[in-house]
């Protein structure tokens, strides 16, 4: 990961005036401060330890070439060797703390939404993953500070796999596109720029346009849409999401009443917060 080649495909952005996000909004990519390590313990701590005193860390950038104590949800260790990307951003929302889950959902969704303006047909496993052919590509992990009832600092450490070994049941992007003639993501300062402006391009579309604008669209990238799933000893099938974030679960007609249940939904749908079930894998594609 170079630097200068990195900020050099930022900077390309604006000056073709070309927006690699099709999402509606071309964040200026001056507004990006990038550091690259060769290697930390996480990016997302480094990005803590660095804005600890400043006021205003918007879109400072953490980037390592590898990972010594990569995290995801729920404290799980994200293995982090080198050729995959692993970069974390600082945002300032100024949210309400009911409003948390959706960093990490339009951060997922602008993602999602530029690699496939690249043919790159990406879908999202709710809350925070990202799949290619059913596998997982890479991962989401948002952590906040809170002040007054407020979201005042948010930093958003994404991991996406590039040249780094994978499980089984993930996938890494290069070997994706080595079948595709001419593939425009062609290093991984390019997937790294790209990933910048889908995370703050879908940040800046739940921020200006709202998450009723937001939700739709992450609704056709969501897979297990109708999927069964067992809540509390109850049949349902997954619904959506809903407009704090949750997983929206339809419920048999005899769980109604459930207390969970979302309000302006059905009585028989419910929303669930990350934690509360867990969504496996569709199956491969072939």
């Amino acid at each position: 990961m170079n630097r200068e080649r990195l900020e050099q495909i930022l900077k390309s952005f604006d000056a073709d005036g070309a927006n690699p996000s099709p999402v509606g909004f071309a964040p200026p990519s001056v507004g990006y401060s990038i550091q690259i390590f060769e290697e930390l313990a996480s990016t997302n701590q480094t990005l803590w330890e660095a804005i600890a005193e400043v006021a205003e860390p918007a879109l400072w950038v953490a980037i390592a070439k590898r990972q010594t104590a990569g995290k995801g949800q729920w404290g799980r260790q994200w293995h982090s060797p080198a050729g995959g990307l692993y970069l974390s951003i600082a945002l300032t929302p100024n949210l309400p703390v009911a409003d948390a889950l959706l960093l990490t959902l339009c951060s997922a969704w602008g993602i999602a939404t530029t690699l496939r303006a690249y043919q790159i047909p990406v879908c999202l496993k709710w809350p925070n993953d990202l799949l290619l052919h059913s596998r997982k590509l890479g991962g989401i992990l948002t952590e906040t500070k809170i002040n007054r009832g407020k979201i005042t600092q948010a930093v958003v450490g994404v991991g996406i796999n590039w040249k780094n070994p994978v499980p089984e049941t993930g996938i890494n992007l290069y070997r994706f596109l080595t079948d595709r003639p001419n593939p425009e993501i062609n290093s991984l300062e390019m997937l790294a720029a790209l990933t910048l402006h889908g995370i703050t391009s879908g940040y800046q579309t739940f921020i200006e346009k709202g998450v009723e604008t937001l939700l739709p669209s992450y609704r056709q990238l969501m897979v297990g849409l109708g999927e069964s799933v067992t809540v509390k000893g109850f049949p349902g099938a997954i619904a959506g999401v809903s407009k704090t974030g949750e997983l929206l679960v339809r419920l048999a007609r005899s769980a109604r009443g459930d207390e969970n249940a979302a309000p302006g939904t059905s009585p028989s749908e419910i929303a669930l917060p990350p934690g509360t079930i867990s969504l496996g894998y569709p199956p491969p594609d072939v």
